[in-house]
């Protein structure tokens, strides 16, 4: 284990979440959306990096890989966070998410 990562912690069972769909968790003192689309989870902070909207209230877009704002429409990659379209600029942060059994765990990267 290297220093200063992260464990591993279960924060939903897999039934928790539709695909598509995503649910708020708490992981410490962040609030971090996981997201369940086209088979595959992810993991983002729930911050829109243009003014901190939330982004688990935002629509999912399992084909194109997207999560959107509801308060502008900024557009987040959901493997990266990176801020794909305005009025965002800087990327979200992006977790390690594993499933095992009927467990989601995410990893916080810091």
């Amino acid at each position: 284990m290297v220093m200063n990562e992260q464990p591993y912690v279960a924060v939903a069972n897999v039934s928790d979440v539709v695909d598509p769909g995503s649910t708020l968790v708490e992981l410490g003192e962040r609030l971090v959306v996981l997201i369940h689309a086209a088979g595959h989870w992810y993991a983002l902070d729930d911050v829109c990096t243009h003014d901190g909207g939330p982004l688990s209230e935002g629509p999912i877009d399992p084909l194109l890989c997207t999560i959107t704002c509801p308060r502008h429409g900024a557009k987040f990659d959901l493997r990266t966070g990176a801020a794909l379209t305005l009025p965002a600029t800087k990327p979200t942060s992006a977790h390690e998410v594993k499933v095992e059994g009927e467990k989601v765990f995410v990893r916080l990267r810091t």
